[in-house]
C-alpha cells in the first residue's frame, strides 16, 4: 500500500472554532443552562487554622428557595495524588482560609448566598503555620497530625510531619566531587512566589442526577479524573458518573484536577434537580490552585575548564493545606533543575511542604518555570566565578547524544547544541537593540531549558461516515490550545487521505470515549494523536481491503488521496472514499477503528530516584531563549527590547499554531517574571483577590517574538511531533532575570522583578535571599536515611 507523503501533513490549518469564539457564539460551561436548574454556592472558612466546634444549618434550611445543603457527612471520602489527604468538606478542623465548609443549592444564586450567611459556624482558633520555614521548624505544629493514617496511593515517597512528600535523586559520588582540589564551589539561593492562571472562564459545572447516575458537564482538562474522583468521594462505582466537557475557556493546568464537580453532584442528588456551580473571580483568586511558591538552595562543583563534576540541590514546594498536584510535581526537579547540562554526579531533594494556606496545583510547565529561572541564574553565577563566557559554558555543557541525565537515562540526539547555534545565527541577523535603551541600563542574556511531554494512556475511535468524512471520538479536551481542532484532524486526515476539515472531532464524553490521562503537559498531540493515528490506520486498512475488491487491485497498489482511493501513481483514478464506505456498509458493515497508546517507558539508572512518579522522560523538549532589556535606574522599570525563541518541536504539523503557542507562552512567562505574584497575609488569606490587585500582562507589556522552529529531534510522537504548548513559558523568567542581572550588575535571586524590587536591587536595599531553614548539609534536609 502506498503511503501519503509525510510532508503533506504540514499546513497552517486555521482554527475551525476561531470565528465563533471571536463573535462570542461558543457556549462554554459557564454559558449553559438547564430547565429548573438550581444555583449553588460554597460556604468558606474565614480562618486559616481552627477547630470546628459547631455547624448549624437549621436556619439556612428554612431560607426561601433553598433546596439542598451538603456537609462533610455527605462525602466522607478522601482524595489526593500519591496520598489521600484531602476531604471534600472540612469536618473537624480548618486548614486554610477559604476551605469549604458547606454547599447550598437554591432557586437563585442570591438565595444560595443568603442561606450561606444563615449557617452558624463556631470555630476555635488554632495557631496558623503560614510559611515553609515555620512548617519545618523543630517542634512545629502538625497541620495533619494523622498523616500516618492516610491511604497511600503511590509507593516510594518519604513522608513525615509537615512534609507531605519527598522525592530524591542520587547519582554518582557527590562527596568526592565537592572534595576535589581543582573545583570551584558555587552556591545559590532563590525564592519565587505564587502565580494565578487567570483563565477567562472560571471553574464551572452543571450536575444532574437521573436514573441512578450522575451527569457532570464541566470545564475541565481531565474528564476521567473527574469521573473517578467524584465516584470515590461520593462512594459510588465510577460507572455511575458520566462526564462531558463543552469547549473550555482556558485552563493552563488549573483544571487538571477534580475540584468543584463533587459539590454540584451531591447537591443535584439531594435536590433532585440540575445544579449549576460557578466560582466567582474572587473565589478563583483565593482558591486558585496556583503555581506554588518555592525556595531553592543549590550548589555546584565546577572545574576552571568549565566541567560540572557535581551538583546538589534542595527544593521546597509549598503545597498548601493538602498535597494535591505538588506531590506529583516533586518529580520534575530531577528533569528541570538538574536538567540542561551534563553532570558528573547529582544529589537533589524536592519536598512538598504543608502550610495553612490555600492548596496549590499545576500550572503550565509547572515547577519547570522557576527551576529554569534558578538553574540559569546559577549557571551565570558559575560563569562569573570561573571567568568563562556564559554562551561558551552552555555550549560546552548542554546535554547531547549519549549523555546521562540526572536519573541516569541516556539522551538521544544532539539537540541543544545545534539550537544554540541557531540562536547565534538569529542574533547575528539582527543587531543589538542597545540604542533603544537610551540612558537606561542595557542587558542581554541567552538561556536554555529542558521540559518533557507527559505521555501516558489515551484511546481513540474513528467512524468513517457514508459521505467520506470521519468522526473522531476521544476524551481529549479543547482548552484553547488548538490540538483538538488542528493537530488531531491533520493527523487523522493525513492517514485517511481526506482534508482535515472533513474530520469531525467529538467533545469529550466518558461514556463514549476510552480512558485518557487528560490534557496537560504537552501530551495531547503526542498521546491522543498517537491513539488517533492508530485508529485511523485500522480504518485505512478496512477501506483499502474493500476498495481492493472493487478495483481488482491489491491493497499495496492503492493510495488514499484527496478523498479518493486511487491506483498508486495514477492521479484521478479509482473512486471516492464515500463510495467505498457505502460498499463496505453492504458487505462488512460500518467502517470503524479504534486505537490506543501509552508511554513505552525510558530506562533510568536503577536505584537513582526515590519517590518519583516519572524516573525518566520519554520525550524531552528543549528550548533556547534570548532577551534584551532596558532597566530604568530611576524607577526600576524593566522594558523588554527584543525576544527570540528557538524551540524544539519534533515536527511542526501546524507552524502558525505553534507560533501562537510560543507568543502566548512567552507573554505568560513575562507576567511571571515582571508582574505576577500572590502573597499571603497574616490571616492566611491571599492578598490579591481580584484583577484590580493582581497584575497580569497587558497588550503594551508584550512584543512580537522572533521564532525559529527546530525540527528533527528524536520523538516517539506520531509523525515525529512533540508537544508545543508547555515549553514556551519556561524560559522567560530565566532570560529576563539574567538580562536584568547583566544590566544592573546585581545578584537577582527572586521573582517577580517589579519596579520596586529592581530599584531595591539598584539601591542596595533589597535583602539577599537566605534560606537558613535549608541546612548546608544535604542529608540534614531529608527524611531518607543516609547509606552507611
Amino acid at each position: 500500500m502506498a503511503i501519503a507523503d509525510p510532508a503533506a501533513v504540514t499546513m497552517n490549518l486555521p482554527r475551525r472554532d476561531a470565528r465563533d469564539k471571536l463573535l462570542g457564539r461558543t457556549r462554554f460551561t459557564v454559558d449553559r443552562k438547564l430547565p429548573r436548574m438550581l444555583h449553588a454556592a460554597i460556604l468558606r472558612s474565614e480562618a486559616a487554622s481552627a477547630r470546628i466546634v459547631k455547624i448549624d444549618v437549621t436556619r439556612a434550611k428554612q431560607m426561601p428557595g433553598v433546596r439542598a445543603i451538603a456537609l462533610a457527612e455527605d462525602a466522607p471520602g478522601m482524595h489526593g495524588i500519591g496520598i489521600a489527604d484531602h476531604p471534600l468538606f472540612a469536618s473537624d478542623v480548618i486548614r486554610f482560609y477559604g476551605e469549604q465548609i458547606a454547599a447550598v443549592a437554591a432557586d437563585t444564586y442570591e438565595q444560595a448566598q443568603a442561606a450561606l450567611r444563615a449557617i452558624e459556624v463556631e470555630l476555635e482558633p488554632l495557631p496558623a503555620v503560614l510559611t515553609m520555614a515555620e512548617a519545618l521548624a523543630p517542634g512545629a505544629r502538625l497541620i495533619h497530625p494523622g498523616w500516618k493514617n492516610y491511604e497511600v496511593l503511590f509507593e516510594g515517597g518519604a513522608r513525615g510531619g509537615n512534609v507531605a512528600w519527598e522525592a530524591t535523586v542520587i547519582r554518582g559520588d557527590i562527596d568526592a566531587a565537592f572534595a576535589r582540589d581543582d573545583v570551584v564551589v558555587v552556591e545559590s539561593c532563590f525564592r519565587v512566589g505564587r502565580q494565578n492562571h487567570v483563565s477567562l472562564e472560571p471553574r464551572a459545572v452543571i450536575a444532574t442526577y437521573e436514573d441512578g447516575r450522575y451527569h457532570i458537564e464541566t470545564s475541565t482538562q481531565v474528564p476521567w479524573t473527574v469521573r473517578n474522583q467524584t465516584a470515590k468521594l461520593l462512594g459510588v462505582p465510577a460507572s455511575q458518573v458520566h462526564v462531558t466537557v463543552p469547549p473550555v475557556g482556558g485552563a493552563f493546568g488549573q483544571k487538571f484536577d477534580c475540584t468543584l464537580e463533587p459539590y454540584a453532584a451531591i447537591l443535584a442528588r439531594k435536590a433532585g434537580l440540575p445544579v449549576r456551580l460557578v466560582y466567582s473571580r474572587q473565589e478563583e483568586m483565593l482558591t486558585c490552585l496556583c503555581r506554588e511558591n518555592a525556595e531553592i538552595k543549590m550548589r555546584s562543583a565546577v572545574t576552571r575548564e568549565g566541567d560540572i563534576v557535581g551538583r546538589e540541590a534542595v527544593v521546597l514546594m509549598d503545597c498548601g493545606a493538602y498535597g494535591g498536584e505538588q506531590i506529583f510535581l516533586t518529580t520534575m526537579t530531577a528533569h528541570t533543575l538538574m536538567g540542561n547540562y551534563k553532570l558528573g554526579s547529582v544529589k537533589a531533594a524536592t519536598r512538598a511542604v504543608y502550610t495553612n494556606t490555600a492548596p496549590n496545583g499545576a500550572f503550565r510547565a509547572c515547577n519547570g518555570v522557576y527551576n529554569t529561572f534558578a538553574l540559569e541564574r546559577h549557571t551565570d553565577e558559575i560563569c562569573e566565578a570561573i571567568g568563562m563566557d556564559p554562551l561558551e559554558f552552555r555550549r560546552r555543557n548542554v546535554l547531547g547524544d549519549g549523555d546521562l541525565g540526572a536519573t541516569g537515562q541516556v539522551f538521544e540526539g544532539d539537540v541543544l547544541g545545534p539550537m544554540l547555534d541557531r540562536m547565534a545565527a538569529m542574533r547575528e541577523k539582527s543587531p543589538p537593540k542597545k540604542d533603544l535603551a537610551d540612558d537606561r541600563l542595557y542587558g542581554r542574556a541567552t538561556v536554555v531549558g529542558t521540559w518533557f511531554v507527559f505521555v501516558g494512556p489515551s484511546a481513540a475511535t474513528i467512524n468513517l461516515n457514508a459521505d467520506g468524512s470521519a468522526t473522531l471520538i476521544t476524551a481529549g479536551v479543547e482548552i484553547g490550545q488548538g490540538t483538538m481542532v488542528q493537530a488531531l484532524p491533520q493527523i487523522v486526515a493525513h492517514e485517511l487521505g481526506i482534508h482535515p476539515d472533513d474530520v469531525i472531532v467529538r467533545n469529550a464524553d466518558t461514556d463514549a470515549a476510552g480512558f485518557d490521562l487528560g490534557v496537560g503537559g504537552g501530551r495531547t498531540t503526542v498521546s491522543v494523536g498517537a491513539a488517533s493515528k492508530a485508529a485511523a490506520a485500522v480504518v485505512r486498512q478496512k477501506i483499502l481491503e474493500t476498495a481492493s475488491e472493487l478495483l481488482q487491485t491489491r491493497p499495496e497498489g492503492l493510495v488514499l488521496r484527496n478523498g479518493r482511493v486511487e491506483l498508486a501513481g495514477v492521479e484521478g483514478s479509482g473512486m471516492t472514499i464515500a463510495k467505498v464506505v457505502q460498499r463496505a456498509h453492504q458487505v462488512t458493515g460500518p467502517v470503524v477503528g479504534s486505537g490506543s497508546f501509552t508511554n513505552p517507558g525510558v530506562a533510568a539508572m536503577p536505584g537513582c530516584a526515590a519517590g518519583h512518579f516519572i524516573d525518566a522522560i520519554d520525550i524531552p523538549v528543549f528550548n533556547v531563549h534570548d532577551c534584551e532589556v532596558a532597566v530604568d535606574p530611576e524607577t526600576g522599570h524593566v522594558e523588554i527590547l527584543s525576544y527570540k525563541v528557538v524551540q524544539d518541536v519534533g515536527r511542526a504539523l501546524n507552524p502558525r499554531a505553534i507560533h501562537g503557542q510560543i507568543q502566548g507562552g512567552v507573554t505568560q512567562g513575562i507576567g511571571y517574571a515582571l508582574h505576577e505574584e500572590h502573597t499571603i497575609g497574616e490571616d492566611g488569606c491571599i492578598r490579591q483577590n481580584s484583577l484590580e490587585t493582581y497584575r497580569v500582562p497587558l497588550a503594551l507589556d508584550t512584543l512580537a517574538i522572533e521564532i525559529d522552529l527546530y525540527e528533527g529531534a528524536p520523538s516517539i510522537g506520531p509523525l515525529g511531533v512533540k508537544g508545543a504548548g508547555e515549553v514556551p513559558v519556561m524560559n522567560p523568567p530565566a532570560a529576563i532575570a539574567c538580562a536584568v542581572a547583566n544590566a544592573t550588575a546585581c545578584r537577582i535571586q527572586q521573582t517577580p522583578l517589579t519596579p520596586p524590587r529592581v530599584l531595591g536591587y539598584l539601591l542596595g536595599r533589597e535583602p539577599a535571599v537566605e534560606l537558613p531553614h535549608i541546612a548546608d548539609n544535604w542529608w540534614d534536609n531529608v527524611l531518607m536515611k543516609r547509606p552507611s
